[in-house]
């Protein structure tokens, strides 16, 4: 069995969109306090579209920053993203072309939930980690969205988003068990910390970069595959998303939970 999966969001433009408009507005939220000293070896896994690369970049300016994604589409639309230097690798996370304990720190964002092993992953990675060096780890956990006004149809939409990704050998939900998933891996002085974001109307950035931009559009990308595979109609799918937009609207408010890790390799 192959230890990845299917991309559940698919390659599409609105996609990469999509991933730019998460990475930008949730960049105080995700990255803060990840920076790395100058001269670091800096190993970003799964860098997809260089959404995140650009403020890992941004934020540890003197560090040397390696890319790394199975995508050559996804490789080509990060380096025209990111101009400043970065070393951009097409590998598989489970086949690194790097000798043993050549980075000092590892970032990897968003790449658990599309596997059908993460716990082997993270094993696998500790081998291009320095001993002392560090991994953070940040996944969200689709089961933490709630809003207002609440909806069944909405929360029925959510749904099939996660159990299309199960069906791919995912795991939406993935984000309540990084510490455990750390621990088990064998890294050391494990500490999580989860990163809320919470929208109203009072925060128009977060209603439309994150509620409208990141989750319903993350959410309404996969109306064609819920449709097709019999757990929605279209009719339903439709009130689905027009009760999460109404989440995005006065009177709405809308959570969700990010977790972030990070790990020693002793």
């Amino acid at each position: 069995m192959s230890t990845t999966t299917e991309y559940v969001h698919g390659y599409s433009a609105p996609e990469a969109r999509r991933l730019g408009d998460q990475a930008d507005t949730l960049a105080g939220l995700l990255h803060a306090g990840t920076s790395y000293p100058p001269g670091s070896r800096v190993l970003e896994v799964g860098c997809g579209v260089g959404a995140q690369t650009a403020h890992l970049v941004a934020s540890s300016p003197g560090a040397r920053i390696v890319a790394v994604d199975v995508s050559a589409d996804s490789l080509a639309q990060a380096r025209a993203r990111v101009t400043a230097p970065v070393a951009w690798h097409r590998a598989d996370l489970f086949d690194l072309p790097f000798p043993d304990g050549a980075f000092d720190h590892l970032f990897v964002c968003f790449v658990l939930e599309h596997l059908r092993d993460p716990h082997a992953a993270l094993v696998a990675l500790r081998r291009v980690l320095r001993p002392g060096g560090t991994i953070t780890v940040v996944e969200g956990d689709h089961g933490s969205a709630f809003f207002h006004p609440d909806s069944a149809a909405a929360r029925a939409a959510i749904d099939c988003l996660v159990r299309l990704q199960a069906a791919a050998g995912g795991n939406a939900l993935v984000g309540r068990q990084v510490e455990p998933l750390l621990t088990g891996a064998g890294y050391e002085a494990v500490t999580v910390h989860p990163c809320h974001v919470y929208a109203d109307r009072t925060r128009p950035e977060l209603v439309e970069g994150f509620t409208r931009n990141t989750f319903t559009a993350m959410v309404d990308l996969v109306r064609a595959e819920a449709i097709a595979a019999g757990m929605t109609t279209a009719t339903e799918w439709v009130r689905g998303i027009a009760d999460l937009d109404r989440t995005a609207e006065d009177g709405g408010t809308f959570h969700y939970t990010f977790t972030k890790g990070v790990a020693v390799n002793l």
